[in-house]
């Protein structure tokens, strides 16, 4: 009996015959994986919307793209097993709004901790030499003084749209702060950025995008359209129009 037994075990082992998994192994390997997929979006990735045209081309108006909130945030003890990093130059990080603290925003980071920054004719310069930014577009084409030669022209030629005592001059530039980030939009005529509302303190970032994962088109004033009939009526259309209105292209492009 026990050559048997052994004979069959060998058979099992050379012909990959398994044991089959019982319910209870089943339930206990789908409550793992359904644990592993809380802890990651509870944790690791956050849904957005990009509500404005201030990221494009790189980021249009109705993508919806997965977040990723541990790769830049501040390490921790309790997950050693996460990957972290730095901040970079040319990261597109979502952060907290410094001028309302419950608006998300998405910018590009143009600008490190100790960074000196200026405008000239539209061009950025960091430390004193031209970027090339190839994600760059002029959507307008116009010429705005305070805009395009920032911080060289004084902020009362902007009106109201600089927050009070920005920019913070240091001769021709501006130095970032400790712990805080220059950014931009891609489409650089229509955002409102840090030459607007300063730099942004690295407690207000959220993560960075990883990838669109559904894009729909959207108008570009949709997000301010926040009553419940505006909702509904936005609800109903998306039903509607799925199939014919979602880029399908873009889905799950990645976004740099």
């Amino acid at each position: 009996m026990a050559r048997l037994r052994k004979s069959a075990e060998r058979n099992a082992r050379q012909t990959g015959a398994v044991k089959k998994e019982t319910p209870t192994e089943f339930l206990s390997s789908l409550a793992a994986v359904m644990a592993t997929a809380v802890f990651i979006i509870t944790f690791n990735i956050q849904a957005f919307e990009i509500p404005t045209s201030s990221m494009e081309r790189t980021l249009l108006v109705g993508d919806h793209v997965f977040v990723d909130r541990i790769t830049l945030a501040p390490p921790t003890h309790w997950a050693f097993f996460e990957h972290y990093r730095a901040i970079q130059h040319g990261d597109i990080v979502v952060f907290y709004s410094v001028e309302t603290p419950d608006l998300h925003l998405v910018k590009r980071v143009i600008g490190l901790p100790g960074d000196r920054i200026h405008l000239r004719d539209g061009v950025v310069y960091r430390n004193g030499q031209p970027l090339n930014e190839p994600y760059v577009i002029h959507s307008v084409g116009d010429y705005v003084p305070y805009r395009d030669n920032f911080p060289a022209v004084p902020a009362s030629q902007a009106g109201d749209s600089v927050v009070a005592g920005w920019p913070e001059r240091d001769g021709q530039d501006i130095v970032v702060p400790a712990d805080h980030y220059f950014v931009m939009g891609d489409n650089r005529d229509v955002s409102h950025d840090s030459r607007y509302f300063g730099c942004i303190p690295k407690e207000n970032v959220i993560g960075r995008p990883l990838f669109v994962y559904w894009s729909f088109e959207t108008p570009a004033d949709d997000w301010r359209k926040t009553g419940l009939g505006d909702r509904l009526a936005s609800y109903g259309h998306v039903a509607l129009h799925f199939a014919d209105q979602t880029r399908w292209k873009r889905m799950f492009r990645p976004v740099r």
